[in-house]
């Protein structure tokens, strides 16, 4: 007899009691796997992962598909059903510090066309979006000015490789000091900013769901699907993807409209969440999108 029906025996209520409780566990857990069978069997019809109508009630939007690739193995092509009035696009940290000259990333010293590469993608997909009931969230990353929310590890590492200039200093030519708030080259980027109606999120991480108010924004607004853009691929990119895979959001990130400072791991990034048959979601392109929203949405 373990510790707690010991003390539910103590209570008086006895083991016959925990197997209600228990029984009670197994109706749920039931309930999901037979939801997950029924779902399961219908992708081998159809090769879509039909909007799950029972989780989140009918449609408020329009219901449009996209397709991904590689899903479940690689070579094959599968498609996702989203609603479009609970479907976000999110531009990750498509900042002058990240995208521009004398920003963070051309202070490192990184090859900055891997990153600026992204901007006119993006800003395809959001002249496409804008005027439908897709919500639009950027996320900018950056410091107070007092940078009490940057750890100290965080800003010698980018000393060092910044030979001498990092967070918080001003490298010569740059338009502020970098990664920190309210700077010029830690703004969004002029090319993709920003339009009235869409949201700004700033976060101090890497993430944003313990550094940010982004999960507050995705639950408030609805949101159950999650198209994922921006910079670093590997990093703030790959990270908020996770993160937003482990709370139950569908996340399918646009190849062409991301971008690292490495190819090599960009590939590797693009690579991983594909595997498992899309450990953390799915990966498709901006063409498909595009071609989504205007043949299904307009």
């Amino acid at each position: 007899m373990g510790r707690g029906e010991r003390e539910l025996m103590k209570e008086g209520l006895g083991v016959d009691k925990l197997q209600k409780h228990e029984s009670f566990y197994s109706l749920g857990r039931d309930r999901l796997l037979a939801r997950a069978e029924i779902a399961a069997e219908r992708f081998k019809e159809t090769k879509t992962f039909e909007f799950p109508t029972w989780q989140y009630g009918g449609p408020i939007g329009t219901l449009f598909k996209l397709e991904v690739e590689d899903c479940p193995q690689f070579g094959d092509s599968a498609w996702i059903e989203m609603d479009s009035a609970r479907t976000a696009f999110l531009a990750v940290d498509m900042q002058v510090d990240f995208c521009g000259r004398h920003g963070y990333v051309d202070v490192m010293g990184y090859d900055l066309s891997f990153t600026a590469s992204a901007l006119k993608p993006v800003r395809d997909c959001l002249e496409a979006i804008r005027g439908t009931d897709l919500k639009v969230i950027h996320t900018r990353e950056g410091h107070e000015p007092d940078l009490s929310d940057a750890p100290f590890n965080k800003v010698l590492r980018s000393k060092i490789i910044g030979k001498g200039v990092g967070i918080g200093e001003i490298p010569e030519g740059g338009l502020g000091r970098l990664l920190v708030r309210g700077q010029k080259n830690w703004d969004i980027h002029p090319d993709v900013y920003p339009v009235e109606g869409e949201y700004i999120v700033d976060k101090a991480g890497k993430g944003a769901f313990g550094s940010s108010t982004l999960h507050m924004y995705l639950k408030n607004l609805g949101i159950t699907h999650i198209i994922i853009t921006g910079v670093t691929t590997d990093v703030c990119v790959h990270t908020i993807m996770r993160e937003a895979n482990d709370y139950g959001y569908w996340c399918t990130l646009l190849k062409d409209c991301t971008g690292a400072t490495d190819r090599g791991n960009y590939e590797a990034a693009i690579k991983s969440i594909k595997m498992e048959g899309g450990v953390f979601g799915n990966v498709s392109d901006k063409k498909k999108f595009i071609d989504a929203v205007n043949q299904q949405l307009r």
